[in-house]
């Protein structure tokens, strides 16, 4: 069964950085495309980071360029997003997504900056 399990979110301060885990069960993360997407109340689910399978290539989101670093650890079977420089804007709920012939989602995690 496949499963993935966000953590790692919490009440941060603009400037500071967090870690997001999305550990995976049931399939290896290193055979799909896995990727990071956020959503704030009353807006579509958008991109944030995203890895491909085989070579490992990366893409962001404009705005987050330069500040958050997706990766993984295929010994743990788990994908990562690094938070630096974080921002009030990117208050949202995170949620890591895997796909191949099929499309899996996570519960999320909340990420909240604010003083």
């Amino acid at each position: 069964q496949v499963q993935l399990v966000e953590s790692g979110g919490g009440l941060v301060q603009p400037g500071g950085s967090l870690r997001l885990s999305c550990a995976a069960s049931g399939f290896t993360v290193s055979t799909y495309a896995m990727s990071w997407y956020r959503q704030t109340p009353g807006k579509k689910r958008e991109l944030v980071a995203g890895m491909t399978s085989a070579g490992g290539s990366t893409n962001y989101a404009d705005s987050v360029k330069g500040r958050f670093t997706i990766s993984r650890d295929n010994a743990l079977n788990t994908v990562y997003l690094q938070m630096n420089s974080l921002k009030p804007e990117d208050t949202a709920v995170y949620y890591c997504k895997a796909q191949r012939i099929y499309v899996y989602w996570g519960q999320g995690t909340q990420v909240t900056v604010s003083s």
